[in-house]
């Protein structure tokens, strides 16, 4: 049986110092005299090898020596669920954790860390009738239907993801029950994760948006657009891997939909809106989940916040 000991799983806005944070905390645990910590990413897009600078990978010097783990793990053109994710990192923690590891959960997708704290959620598969009416569907007429039948799950998910969006839909059409009401079952305390600690980054819109746009130039300047360009010409990117932010914004320019200029300013814009549908998922975490942290992160430094979570973590392990 693994050993039972309080751990992180970090959730925040994207450009809100998480990926920092991550390594800062697994430093931490080295400082007090306890092995380093490992990383466990939760993204649906750092999954994919070749797909770097886009979705904001980190680097090996961003890393610093620390254990990280779930990058890189498929390609581009291949699917993947989060059930393939929660196979893959529930018994890499129950092994850190087997052997005195802290690990450290990295969120990135929201859905990645509700369903690693709480459980995979189950529903009724849509039949493949009600499938093909939803994919016959445009986008936008989706997002239309999606607002009259459950407007949180419309807030929610944002609206260039297709994939969540048409799940959304056809199970309402399938069950006449928002999706949304149906998750509710993760709200059941007896399913949460034992020793996994919610930890969030709270920033204001305000702050957050300036390091957005901030994020997206050095993007283009480190060569998101040479990346984005090889992998399309390279026929690699499928329907899923292709709505990342900064990939589909991006394809459209090179399909002569928009200037160079209109697509670097949609990325903007679209991970603004991004920001937007994470604060909804952090409003719910902080609602629903006793014993979280949360800090507020404008104008502290990652070591700071590290000693302190740990500080909380051990006390909270003691009472």
């Amino acid at each position: 049986m693994p050993n039972q000991f309080n751990y992180p799983v970090i959730v925040g806005p994207t450009a809100g110092g998480k990926t920092a944070l991550g390594v800062a905390l697994c430093k931490e645990y080295a400082r007090r005299g306890l092995p380093m910590g490992e990383v466990v990413t939760a993204d649906a897009y750092q999954i994919y090898r070749g797909m770097n600078i886009g979705t904001a990978k980190p680097t090996i010097e961003e890393m610093d020596g620390v254990a990280h783990h779930l990058l890189d793990i498929v390609d581009p053109g291949e699917r993947f669920t989060v059930a393939d994710w929660l196979e893959r990192a529930e018994p890499m923690v129950d092994r850190m954790t087997s052997e005195g590891i802290h690990p450290v959960v990295v969120g990135g997708t929201n859905l990645y860390i509700q369903t690693f704290l709480d459980g995979m959620f189950t529903a009724p598969e849509p039949s493949n009738e009600i499938m093909e009416r939803v994919e016959q569907m445009e986008q936008s007429e989706r997002r239309a239907e999606l607002l009259k039948v459950d407007p949180e799950a419309h807030e929610r998910i944002d609206s260039n993801d297709l994939r969540r969006t048409r799940r959304a839909l056809a199970v309402f059409l399938q069950t006449g029950t928002p999706i949304t009401e149906l998750q509710r079952q993760w709200d059941q305390e007896d399913h949460a994760r034992q020793g996994a600690v919610l930890v969030g980054l709270h920033w204001d819109s305000e702050m957050i948006n300036p390091r957005i746009n901030q994020r997206v130039k050095i993007m283009i300047e480190m060569g998101l657009v040479d990346e984005v360009r090889a992998l399309w010409e390279s026929g690699k990117l499928t329907d899923q891997s292709a709505q990342a932010i900064g990939y589909k914004q991006l394809i459209e320019h090179f399909e002569r939909r928009c200037s160079l200029d209109e697509a670097i300013e949609r990325i903007k814009i679209d991970t603004r809106r991004f920001a937007k549908n994470q604060r909804t998922w952090l409003k719910r975490f902080r609602g629903r989940r006793s014993g979280s942290i949360w800090i507020d992160a404008p104008d502290r430094d990652a070591d700071t916040m590290a000693r302190e979570i740990v500080d909380r973590l051990m006390n909270a392990a003691v009472n």
